[in-house]
Order: C-alpha cells, then structure tokens, then sequence
C-alpha cells in the first residue's frame, strides 16, 4: 500500500473512532485529557507497529486494547498512591491522637514534682553526710529538733545550722521551683 492511501486509512480510522475510544478511555480514568493522551498514544503505536500485525488484525480490538492497557495501569497506579495516601492519613491520625492523649494524661504537677524531687534527691546526697541525716530526720522523718539534738548528742542550735545548711543548697538548686522548694521543705 502506498503512503497517500496508507495515510488514507489512519485518517479514516482516526476520525471514525477517535471519540469513541476517548469516551471508553474517560469512562474508566475520569479525566479527559488522561483519556485523549491514551488514544492518541495508542493510535501512534499501531501506526508505529502496524507493519508487525498479522493482515487479518481487528484494527480497532487492537487500538482499544492498549488503550484498556494504559487505563489499567493508570488506574492501577492510582490505586497504589491512594493506599499510601491512606496508610499515610491513618499514620498521621494515630500519631496525633497519640499526642493528644499523651498530653490529656499529662500532669505538670507531676512532671514539676518529679523533676524537684530527682534535683532534691542529688543536691542530699552531695550534702555533708551529718547535715544530710539531721536534715532528713528533720524533714521527711518529721522528728523535733530537741529529738535530734538528742541522737546527734549535739545542741538544738547545731541542729537548725545542719537543716539551714541544707536549706540554703537546696534553695539555690532548686531556684527554677520555688513554688515546689517552699511546699516540699517550709511548708511540712
């Protein structure tokens, strides 16, 4: 077949079928131009390939179906990007519901609390060991200073310098909790 008639039949077969196979197309991927780009590509790849196709070739069963071909696979890779889309989305909701919750569960008492405590807890423990004892009887074993005086077999006087040594320290470590400071130790 010479050029002028082969050109002849494509123009034929393009015009004939052309809005055809768009519709088919576009009834599957919902965008028109996605659908016109699909049959123009495969109009040029039978064009391209029409050479290699046996004489008794159903033309268009074979334009239409690398066209369902490429439906398939945009389709597919749609399918693809809105799976991980989803699992991103689900991702994304637990990780903000998990900060919300762990935030309602948050208690800045405590947290304040805990971190005083972990500073009180090492500022006693670098203390002179007498002036930690004393302080300790004194503050979490609520003993008197008489009663201490007594055990340390020292004076009263002996026994406020030891809690006020330990006072003084604590104050300074523990400047950024005042509040907690004053609630722990004054307070008691």
């Amino acid at each position: 077949m010479e050029k002028s008639s082969e050109l002849k039949v494509f123009n034929k077969l393009f015009t004939d079928y052309q809005g055809r196979f768009i519709r088919f197309a576009n009834s599957y991927v919902r965008d028109a131009a996605v659908a016109e780009d699909f049959t123009i590509e495969a109009l040029m790849y039978y064009w391209e390939n029409k050479k290699s196709l046996a004489e008794d070739t159903n033309i268009p069963a074979y334009i239409l179906t690398i066209i369902k071909h490429k439906c398939l696979n945009y389709l597919q890779h749609l399918q693809v990007k809105e799976e991980a889309s989803e699992k991103m989305k689900k991702h994304a909701e637990w990780v903000l519901s998990t900060r919300i919750s762990t935030l309602q569960a948050c208690d800045p008492n405590e947290l304040f609390t805990a971190e005083a405590q972990r500073i009180v807890d090492n500022t006693l423990a670098s203390l002179p060991e007498q002036t930690r004892r004393i302080f300790i009887k004194s503050r979490y074993e609520n003993k008197s200073h008489k009663e201490i005086a007594f055990e340390f077999g020292m004076t009263t006087k002996g026994v406020e310098f030891h809690i006020n040594k330990a006072l003084k320290i604590l104050r300074v470590n523990l400047k950024d909790y005042f509040p907690v400071f004053l609630y722990m130790f004054y307070l008691n």
